[in-house]
């Protein structure tokens, strides 16, 4: 009996684990010429012996057909899922036939790619994840599909190569790995250059001064306005604000575009924060995340980045409420029989809605025909505890449109980005983390205001009824607005600004 050991990978979640590939071949006219694939294989996998066969006669090698064919996934308690495993599996089975002449198959190499019909390598999901994976295992080479050869080359420490065609990986491994060609990473080079820029919004100064103060401390944001006040057009400005992805982000939003096969074939790390805008139709799945295949939805897939629920009451409420954890953590963790998963969900939410049913309560040429029953109710959808988890409640005016072209521009992208990068790089000298993110422990050693701020602080829990999380945000609100305007410690102005950021605490009148 012939038998061969190799290195493949599989993904859990947005984590890669290393899965040992072996063979065994029954000696000539012993075998029944079946085929068994073992350890926990789901379709995908059960049918890489169809494909790995026609692949195996295109590129050349020997087959037997009527030997009986072993191939194990281990470890084999863990599900295996997908096509990543038909090169591992296509030279594995070459391997055992004598007349290929191929040498032992290296140990220290993980083989992820998909196999076409013609021997050529496709891309599969997750190759960050399974790269990372091999890393951590102590591997020194990667063989993978030429599309995600980028992808597996940023990860420092191995040695990438990337065969065209299953032929072109036997005749490397023939010749020897080691004077194949490598792969080398392109720079990594952060953009945020080339989005929509905020000139482009007449007017709401008010509304983009919340939007620097929201891009500077990570902070949440909802936006209260009637339809064409420029709520939207505000949102999809904020990623230009934001500060560039540094490497560490880079790979964590990358790892998780490419294990939901957002990642285009041929890119390596994603080099500009995300931007998700999910409809208001969404599933719980698809917006936490989840499935019978646990796969990441839209709030870890805004990882380091924004997620903007435009129209927010109308979203399904036991989805909105599922939202609350992952805000507040940065992560979420879901449990499943076979195990727990953890997707990560550090974004920034903004949100924005109507000021009632009708749209136009407070609009200055529309009438509201809503009463105030059915703007209580319409309001309500948004339950507390989230609304708590918001730093920002932001009115936002409906603008003449008259006067619209009698206002002059406002600041660049450009320009409030500047403030905004060096009021981030105070948090970060300071205490490590941007202000949205500090704990009860940070905001008592950095956010506390003077003596007439922490009374004005506590007038406003009075009047408004303020929970200690509102408390403790409305502070780090506070501590943002200080470092926008460089000033080390908390004044007046900035508590009093940070509660004028409580509209929807507000009683309505």
């Amino acid at each position: 009996m012939e038998l061969a050991q190799l290195n493949a990978a599989n993904v859990e979640g947005v984590e890669g684990f290393l899965v040992q590939v072996e063979v065994s071949r029954s000696e000539p006219g012993t075998g029944t010429g079946r085929t068994t694939v073992v350890g926990l294989p789901d379709a995908a996998v059960r049918e890489s012996i169809d494909r790995v066969t026609p692949a195996l006669f295109a590129s050349g090698v020997t087959h037997r057909p009527g030997d009986h064919l072993t191939v194990n996934l281990a470890p084999a308690d863990r599900r295996k899922e997908g096509p990543a495993f038909d090169l591992a599996i296509a030279l594995g089975l070459a391997a055992t036939i004598p007349d290929n002449r191929l040498p032992p198959l290296p140990r220290d190499t993980l083989f992820c790619a998909e196999l076409a019909l013609d021997g050529s390598l496709r891309p599969v999901r997750g190759a960050l994840a399974c790269a990372l994976a091999a890393r951590s295992a102590g591997l020194k080479r990667v063989v993978v599909a030429p599309a995600n050869a980028q992808e597996a080359a940023v990860v420092a420490g191995l040695t990438v190569h990337a065969p065209t065609t299953l032929a072109d990986a036997i005749d490397w491994l023939r010749g020897g790995l080691t004077v194949a060609p490598v792969v080398t990473a392109e720079p990594f080079v952060s953009l945020n250059v080339g989005g929509p820029d905020l000139t482009e919004v007449r007017g709401q100064e008010q509304a983009k001064r919340a939007l620097a103060i929201a891009a500077a401390g990570g902070h949440n944001l909802l936006m209260l306005g009637p339809p064409g006040s420029g709520k939207t057009m505000l949102a999809r400005r904020l990623p230009g604000l934001l500060p560039e992805l540094t490497l560490e982000e880079a790979l964590d939003v990358t790892r998780v575009h490419s294990v939901s096969g957002l990642l285009a074939a041929g890119h390596g790390l994603v080099r500009q924060r995300p931007f998700r805008s999910p409809h208001h139709n969404v599933s719980g799945v698809g917006l936490i995340g989840g499935g019978s295949v646990p796969r990441p939805g839209e709030v870890s897939l805004a990882h380091h980045g924004v997620l903007f629920l435009d129209e927010l009451p109308e979203f399904n409420r036991p989805v909105l409420e599922a939202l609350r954890q992952p805000l507040e953590d940065g992560h979420l963790t879901i449990s499943r029989g076979g195990g727990r998963l953890r997707f990560p969900s550090r974004c920034m939410l903004v949100a924005a809605m109507n000021p009632c049913p009708c749209g136009y309560l407070g609009h200055p040429t529309r009438r509201c025909v809503d009463h105030q029953d059915a703007i209580h109710r319409y309001r309500s959808r948004i339950s507390g505890p989230l609304l708590d988890r918001i730093d920002l409640h932001l009115e936002v005016p409906a603008q003449r449109p008259d006067l619209l072209h009698a206002v002059a521009p406002g600041e660049s992208t450009a320009v409030v980005r500047a403030r905004v990068v060096a009021a981030r790089d105070r948090m970060l000298a300071r205490q490590g983390c941007a202000n949205a993110a500090l704990g009860p422990k940070g905001v008592t050693e950095h956010a506390q205001p003077d003596d007439d701020g922490r009374r004005l602080l506590h007038q406003a829990v009075e009047d408004l009824g303020l929970s200690a999380r509102a408390y403790d945000r409305v502070l780090k609100v506070a501590r943002t607005i200080a470092d926008l305007d460089g000033r080390a410690s908390l004044s007046l102005d900035d508590v009093s600004e940070a509660i004028g950021y409580r509209v929807l605490d507000r009683p309505m009148v």
